[in-house]
């Protein structure tokens, strides 16, 4: 199979709704990524991961051991935005009207007036979102795939840009509740930040933690200009050749004899979202195998099931590679 997967056009710039800013993507891209290095140390591909589910239209899923910064990178992403903001902190008790907002009845005027709730924001930190209950956790759903609540039957839209980062432990089991499936897949990516290097560290113990470095950080993007990436995002050139291979890739997982559950639609939707966000990333304005496989593990490694009887215990990952060896990959002319 061959294919072009070059488009015509300039690359993806900065345009915002209300014209174009000072700065293009790339520079936007790096002012971003630059403010956010300052609180985590050494994890540039981690922050940049993260800032293209953003662009993407994407949430994120953030699964690591405690204190290696995962609530820390949430909010140094909100603070380097200037848009809002809410940190939920999930607990057993926690209520889906405590995300999603509450009727106050108002005696002066005989009627109810709507209290939103934190979800109303344009970043919302989901800090250790598997301590909730799945009765709260689902409060989530209409929000993160239709960008809108209903409350007392009324649909309220959300304001883009719009995501939602969660945090959970993966080695917590006493009072944890398991993300279900159809919630983990709409999250755009789950990744890992792992320790810091040796050099990382000592910054950050000469930054005093950063709980400091977080509160010097200001904005360095307006909400506009997110806006205008997003929608720079959008208009990557996805050819037809890569729809086929995304396409092949999801039936593929479907076929492999140590999957349970393979890939949905949503996926391969989601899978070219963020190849789109990457191309934008790197400087293009087409995208190529090359963005689906650097965000492969990170966007597939939550929507598979791995069958219980496979017998060599396959990781996701490696279930993955053998998905995607399975498939040819298109060459352009």
């Amino acid at each position: 199979m061959t294919t072009e997967f070059a488009a015509d056009g300039p690359p993806p710039s900065g345009t915002a709704d209300n014209g174009p800013p000072a700065r293009g993507f790339a520079g936007l891209f790096d002012a971003i990524t630059a403010n956010v290095s300052q609180v985590l140390h050494g994890k540039t591909e981690t922050i940049e991961l993260a800032l293209m589910c953003l662009l993407a239209e994407g949430h994120l899923l953030v699964e690591d051991v405690p204190g290696v910064g995962k609530t820390s990178l949430a909010k140094a992403l909100a603070a380097s935005i200037d848009c809002s903001w809410k940190r939920v902190q999930f607990t057993p008790d926690l209520l889906p009207t405590d995300l999603v907002g509450v009727s106050v009845y108002q005696r002066s005027t005989e009627s109810f007036r709507f209290e939103p709730g934190p979800l109303f924001a344009n970043i919302v930190l989901a800090d250790e979102i598997n301590r909730a209950s799945p009765k709260t956790q689902s409060a989530l759903l209409e929000a993160m795939e239709e960008r809108q609540i209903t409350a007392d039957g009324v649909s309220r839209p959300l304001e883009p840009p719009f995501m939602v980062i969660a945090t959970q432990n993966p080695i917590d089991q006493e009072g944890t509740y398991r993300l279900p499936e159809s919630q983990l897949d709409r999250f755009l990516l789950r990744i890992a930040i792992g320790y810091p290097s040796r050099e990382a560290e000592i910054q950050m113990l000469d930054a005093q933690g950063s709980a400091a470095a977080l509160h010097r950080l200001d904005p360095v993007v307006s909400s506009a200009e997110i806006r205008g990436m997003i929608t720079a995002v959008r208009s990557v050139h996805v050819a037809g050749a890569l729809k086929s291979y995304l396409v092949d890739i999801a039936e593929a997982s479907r076929r492999h004899p140590a999957i349970e559950l393979g890939l949905s639609p949503r996926a391969t939707l989601q899978l070219a979202a963020g190849s789109r966000a990457h191309a934008a990333a790197r400087g293009r304005n087409y995208a190529t195998p090359d963005d689906v496989k650097s965000i492969a593990v990170a966007t597939l490694g939550h929507r598979i099931m791995i069958r219980s009887d496979s017998g060599a215990q396959l990781s996701p990952a490696d279930a993955i590679a053998e998905v995607f060896d399975a498939v040819p990959v298109p060459v352009p002319r």
